[in-house]
């Protein structure tokens, strides 16, 4: 069945220069942020600060008194001066959290009728917006979710940080390639899920959850998203390659629920998964980085 189109082609132009608006202003307000008030910058040091504060010499005497033998491994996990301390302690942490999201939406999503109710709650948003010129468009920008696509991409970039640098982002590259893409075809399988009606031309054979594309996207492009802007000197450039690359893993999520060929819940677990393995890629790169400096 061949859903109405309900958005006209005017409405369609509206609509994706509000999207645009949307992520330019978006993108001002955080580069605002970032790079003008370097808000982040700003809360490091007050952290390392505190760290090398007195009155936190005095806490972690306490400590040192109440756990001597396993005080020295602690310390070691919340110093903020090097990557192996606190940067790896939060990652770590992150990944457990995206990691424990994940789980709790494939229980939700095999014994609950409630994301079921959800995903029908923003498929039907959606439906108004669908028009051929929208269509045609987000099909061609959703194939730089695909498989395709993104290990022409991880090729392409083997070779590049192969010879620019750095090459200690191309093992971080294919562990998170290859991490998620098992994953998510593990995923796929065992839980079976079917997929939405199609209602448009496009249509996709592989059970549903969770998004191959959106799993594929969040992963190749966030760790390359980090690998090449680790070591840019320009804290404005850094920004702006990140902040674009993830309004394009953001714009190939959406255009999977738009072409109807996922549930938002699928997309959000691809999402998930893709985000867990960028952080295990982040730990692979830093780790390596580290023996690279030294």
């Amino acid at each position: 069945m061949v859903e109405q189109i309900a958005l006209s082609n005017r409405g369609a132009v509206l609509f994706v220069v509000g999207l645009a608006a949307f992520f330019l202003v978006l993108w001002w307000f955080l580069r605002w942020l970032y790079v003008d008030r370097q808000i982040f910058t700003r809360l490091g040091r007050r952290v390392a600060g505190y760290y090398e504060a007195p009155r936190s010499r005095k806490y972690r005497d306490v400590l040192e008194t109440w756990f001597p033998r396993a005080w020295p491994f602690i310390e070691g996990r919340f110093d903020p001066r090097h990557f192996q301390g606190l940067p790896l302690t939060l990652l770590i942490l992150a990944g457990a959290y995206t990691a424990f999201l994940f789980v709790g939406l494939v229980e939700e999503v095999m014994e609950s009728e409630e994301v079921v109710a959800v995903d029908e709650f923003f498929t039907s948003l959606v439906a108004p917006l669908r028009n051929p010129i929208l269509t045609r468009v987000l099909s061609g920008l959703t194939q730089l979710g695909s498989t395709a696509t993104l290990a022409a991409v991880a090729i392409v970039s083997t070779g590049f940080l192969w010879v620019r640098g750095p090459v200690w982002g191309i093992p971080a590259l294919w562990i998170t390639v290859v991490g998620s893409q098992v994953t998510t075809w593990s995923g796929k399988f065992l839980i079976d899920r079917p997929r939405p009606e199609f209602i448009l031309d496009v249509t996709a054979a592989s059970p549903s959850f969770p998004s191959g594309h959106a799993t594929g996207a969040m992963a190749v492009y966030g760790i390359l998203a980090y690998v090449l802007s680790r070591d840019l000197p320009n804290r404005r450039r850094r920004f702006d390659l990140i902040y674009w690359i993830c309004a394009l893993i953001a714009i190939i999520a959406l255009s999977r629920i738009y072409l109807s060929v996922h549930y938002p819940s699928d997309v959000g677990a691809g999402l998930l998964v893709g985000g867990f393995w960028v952080l295990a890629g982040m730990v692979v790169a830093e780790s390596l980085r580290d023996k690279s400096d030294s």
